[in-house]
């Protein structure tokens, strides 16, 4: 089989039940940043893979899972018209990113401020992901405002942009690197919190 088919050679895709659509359509752009913010959790897996025993093998085991995740929220958004009970994206699958983001948070010392990106790489990467999947998810809004789209994706990505942060965090606290704070900044948490 070969993998170029020629078929998007005019600049245009196919979407589930939708016929053929440009590839800057919105719900294409939806997609692509979804496989696009995947690439960069799978850059995070194989810096973290390196210290994958004991206190790493958790971040790694979910960063897998989320990599399929990311996946199941593509596909959700290839339908034209989601259709219920074709949608993989579950209640279930965000309320386990914020099981996660809680053990996360109990590892971390608390914060005042808003802090800069950055201290490890594990946690460097950690945020790159956290910035891209705030991205996708606008590109899931603007999608939403203009064609059907299913609401758990969003959900699903808002709280992930959250366990990033909270992900972060945590490298950063495993490697003993202290989170920098935006010295200009305000005093903006008022107790532990995630970034929104």
């Amino acid at each position: 089989m070969k993998i170029y088919t020629r078929t998007g050679d005019e600049g245009k895709t196919s979407v589930i039940g939708g016929g053929r659509v440009t590839k800057d359509d919105a719900r294409v752009e939806a997609y692509g940043t979804i496989d696009e913010l995947n690439c960069f959790v799978g850059q995070a897996v194989s810096v973290i893979s390196r210290e994958a025993v004991g206190e790493w093998v958790d971040m790694l085991q979910q960063l897998l899972l989320i990599q399929h995740e990311l996946f199941d929220c593509g596909s959700d958004l290839s339908y034209a018209v989601p259709e219920s009970e074709k949608m993989k994206v579950k209640p279930e699958m965000t309320e386990r990113l914020e099981s996660w983001i809680d053990a996360y948070e109990a590892e971390t010392p608390p914060i005042a401020r808003f802090i800069l990106p950055g201290g490890s790489e594990q946690a460097a990467l950690l945020h790159v992901c956290r910035t891209v999947c705030r991205r996708a998810e606008r590109r899931v809004v603007t999608l939403a405002a203009e064609q059907a789209c299913p609401d758990e994706v969003r959900k699903y990505l808002n709280r992930l942009s959250d366990y990033f942060f909270a992900a972060a965090r945590a490298a950063n606290a495993r490697l003993e690197t202290i989170d920098v704070e935006y010295e200009r900044g305000a005093q903006v948490f008022r107790r532990r919190t995630t970034t929104e």
